[in-house]
């Protein structure tokens, strides 16, 4: 249990072409967006409080999402599997990590917590 107000997160990134993003994140996802909320955004709802949104707006290129994961190793086999580039994950400090890079020039970190 947590002292805090807050139950959720949801990371939006800024994208020039909401489409064209939209397909991409559908790869990485594996399934189409869950909800468009109003025009110009789209959202995927990855865990109970926590999700994704895309929104056509000004500044593309400049967010960063990081999504931490259960089984790095098997997430990128399966990242590939359905033509998403993903580099090999590296090591740092109490976690293990790789980068991609959406259309627009968002960075997603997919990290999993070292045990």
């Amino acid at each position: 249990m947590t002292d805090s107000a807050y139950n959720g997160v949801l990371a939006s990134l800024p994208v020039t072409d909401l489409a064209a993003a939209a397909s991409w994140y559908e790869r990485l996802f594996g399934r189409p967006a869950g909800r468009r909320p109003m025009p110009g955004l789209v959202e995927w709802q990855l865990t109970v409080g926590g999700g994704v949104q895309l929104a056509q707006a000004d500044g593309a290129g400049t967010g960063t999402a990081t999504l931490t994961v259960d089984d790095l190793d098997m997430l990128v086999a399966d990242l590939r599997s359905r033509d998403v580039e993903v580099e090999d994950p590296t090591t740092g400090t109490g976690a293990r990590f790789t980068q991609l890079t959406d259309p627009d020039g968002n960075t997603v970190v997919l990290a999993e917590a070292l045990r």
